[in-house]
Parts: structure tokens; C-alpha cells; sequence
């Protein structure tokens, strides 16, 4: 009796420890980094920098009818230029994302493998579409993403902590948000001016085959269910 309750106890002390919530590790005096941070808009760095979608779907945000993207800028020379630069870089960045997306889509499918093939004649219209041109179509279609969030922060990078001068910079972050339906008929007018960048009959079929349901597969990847 006293060993199934000693037996018991045991159990239950396991139970507990392991229904006990991970807590997040703060790594930030642990990363090396080239500068310190001199001043912020926030004394924590968000979350949606790093993975938007995953920090909208935590703080419980409407992730049916939008999806959400982040942009950070490269240091500035003051806080006001960083963050016009960021917003300025929204459509860019979004275009920038399904551009590679339908690069990659090409590439991932048999029928698209070969409309790409570089030694093939027949496809370097499209080829040459898809690598000069498509980003900055796709960037006129982006319409309605709109900032939800901005953060900024003020550096002050260092040569003994690795940079290759000393300087302050400022850096800026935007978190934007756009209407499902939006991004879709985006990526599918992106996807239809691709199959028609060649004059190739057999080519621009291959293309439509492989580029099927391309703006439905990516609104699933910002999901995260593909």
C-alpha cells in the first residue's frame, strides 16, 4: 500500500511538472550584435518583426479576412527617414514575396520546370518577363495593404563590438495588413500576365497548368498550411 502510494505521488509531480507552461527565453544579451540599442519606441522588440502571421494569430487579430506582412529598414540617418522609408516599402516588399512565390511555383512544378528551361528559345520572352518585369507589375497591383503597427529604434553601432565604423542609425518597422480577396486577385493577375509573356502556345499551357490555384496556395503559405 505505501509503495502505490509513493507510486502515486510520483505520478502526479510528473503530471504537474509537465502541464506546466514553456516560458519564451529571452535571448537578448545573449545574441552578439554590432550595436546597442540607445532608444526605442518599446522597451521589448515585437514579435510581428520576425513572424507576423504567427503574432497575429497569438494577439488574437482577424487572421480570416487579412494577412499580414512585416518590413524593416536598413539603419538611417534619422528616425523620420526610416519610417518613411518603411512605409514607403510596403507594396514593394509584398510584391517582392509573391514574385519569388511564383518564381519558386514555376521551378516546383514539372510543367513549369520547362516552360523556365533556359535552353529553350521558345520560353525566353516569359523568362525574361518573370526576372525583369514581374516585380514591378505585381508592385501596381498591391492596393489596400494598409500600416497597422510601426516600432523604431535608435543604434548605436560600435567597431569593438564588430561593426566596421562607428555610427548611429535608426531603424524603423511597419507591420501592414491586407484584405485576403486583394492579395488574391493580385497574385492571380500577376500569374495571368506570366502565361501570357509568351507568344508559345505549348509554353503559355504549361504555364496556366502550373501556375493553377497559385494565388489560393499563397495566401495558405502566409497561413502556414502549405
Amino acid at each position: 500500500m505505501l509503495r502505490l502510494m509513493s507510486l502515486l505521488l510520483i505520478l502526479s509531480a510528473v503530471t504537474a511538472c509537465s502541464s506546466k507552461k514553456v516560458k519564451d527565453v529571452d535571448n537578448t544579451e545573449t545574441i552578439s550584435r554590432d550595436f546597442e540599442v540607445r532608444d526605442a519606441s518599446s522597451t521589448m522588440r515585437p514579435g510581428w518583426i520576425e513572424d507576423p502571421e504567427v503574432w497575429a494569430a497569438q494577439e488574437k487579430m482577424d487572421t480570416e479576412k487579412f494577412r499580414y506582412f512585416a518590413f524593416e529598414t536598413e539603419p538611417k540617418v534619422n528616425r523620420e527617414i526610416a519610417c518613411n522609408l518603411a512605409k514607403a516599402n510596403v507594396r514593394a516588399d509584398i510584391a517582392g514575396q509573391i514574385t519569388t512565390f511564383i518564381q519558386k511555383t514555376l521551378a516546383a512544378s514539372e510543367e513549369g520546370a520547362a516552360s523556365i528551361d533556359a535552353n529553350n528559345p521558345r520560353t525566353q520572352p516569359m523568362r525574361e518577363f518573370v526576372s525583369n518585369t514581374l516585380a514591378e507589375k505585381v508592385q501596381s497591383l498591391v492596393h489596400g495593404a494598409s500600416v497597422v503597427k510601426t516600432y523604431w529604434e535608435k543604434r548605436n553601432y560600435q567597431q569593438k563590438l564588430g561593426a566596421k565604423k562607428e555610427y548611429i542609425g535608426f531603424t524603423c518597422a511597419t507591420l501592414i495588413r491586407m484584405e485576403d480577396e486583394r492579395l488574391k486577385a493580385a497574385v492571380d493577375k500577376a500569374s495571368e500576365d506570366v502565361v501570357n509573356a509568351s507568344d508559345d502556345a505549348g509554353t503559355k499551357e504549361n504555364v496556366k497548368k502550373a501556375l493553377d490555384h497559385v494565388e489560393e496556395d499563397f495566401v495558405k503559405a502566409r497561413k502556414g498550411e502549405v
